[in-house]
C-alpha cells in the first residue's frame, strides 16, 4: 500500500468488485512483504525461507472488499517467474547451467512418461462416488502437453497455470494432476 499526499492509503491492487469476494489484504500484503525481502536478500531471521515452488502453492483466505483475485494472482505470476529465474542462476553458479537442465529434462521426460499412458489410465482415478477432475479434458489437455514436449508445440506458462477443468463422479485424482502441472511449470520456468 502507498500513502497519497492527502494521507489516504491506496491499496496495492484494485479491491473486487461487489459482490465477489477478493484475497484478504493483510495477508497479501504480508506475503509480499516477506517475498520482497526474501527476493532482495534481506530476510529477517523469522523468515520462512521462499521458493518459486511455494509462492505457486500460496493461497489466500476470501474477505469482502479484498483485493481482486485476477491482479494478485497475475502478480504472484510475475514473482514466481522472477524467484525461478534467481533460483536458476544460484543453481547455475552453484552447479553450472548443464546440471540445472539435466534436472528439468529428468523432469520432464517422468512428466512425459506420465502422459504417455492411454486415455483414461494417465492418473488415478476416484471411486465412482467421488468427484475428480473430468477425465476427457484432463486427457484433452496432456495431449497438448505431450505435443509440446515431444514436438516444440507452442503453450504458454500461463496456459498450464490458469487451465481449470470440470469435475465429475470418478474421474482423476486432482491432487495427482496438479502435482504434475505443477511440474510441467517447473520445468517450462527452468529452459526459459
Amino acid at each position: 500500500m502507498s500513502v497519497r499526499d492527502t494521507g489516504a492509503v491506496d491499496p496495492t491492487f484494485p479491491i473486487a468488485r461487489k459482490p465477489r469476494l477478493g484475497y484478504d489484504t493483510a495477508q497479501v500484503e504480508e506475503f509480499l512483504q516477506r517475498a520482497r525481502r526474501a527476493y532482495d536478500g534481506t530476510a529477517r531471521p523469522d523468515d520462512e525461507p521462499l521458493t518459486s515452488e511455494q509462492i505457486r502453492l500460496t493461497a489466500f483466505a476470501m474477505q469482502k472488499r479484498g483485493y481482486s483475485t485476477d491482479h494478485v494472482d497475475a502478480a504472484l505470476a510475475r514473482l514466481e517467474d522472477a524467484f525461478a529465474a534467481q533460483e536458476r542462476q544460484v543453481a547455475a553458479r552453484l552447479h553450472g547451467d548443464e546440471a540445472w537442465l539435466r534436472e528439468a529434462r529428468m523432469t520432464a521426460q517422468v512428466v512425459s512418461n506420465r502422459l504417455a499412458r492411454p486415455e483414461g489410465e494417465r492418473f488415478e482415478r476416484m471411486n465412482p462416488l467421488v468427484l475428480g477432475y473430468s477425465v476427457r479434458e484432463v486427457d484433452r489437455f496432456s495431449d497438448r502437453l505431450t505435443r509440446y514436449f515431444r514436438d516444440g508445440w507452442p503453450i504458454s506458462v500461463e496456459d498450464v497455470r490458469s487451465v481449470v477443468f470440470a469435475t465429475q463422479r470418478g474421474g482423476y485424482r486432482e491432487a495427482q494432476v496438479d502435482l504434475v502441472l505443477d511440474a510441467v511449470v517447473d520445468v517450462m520456468l527452468a529452459v526459459r
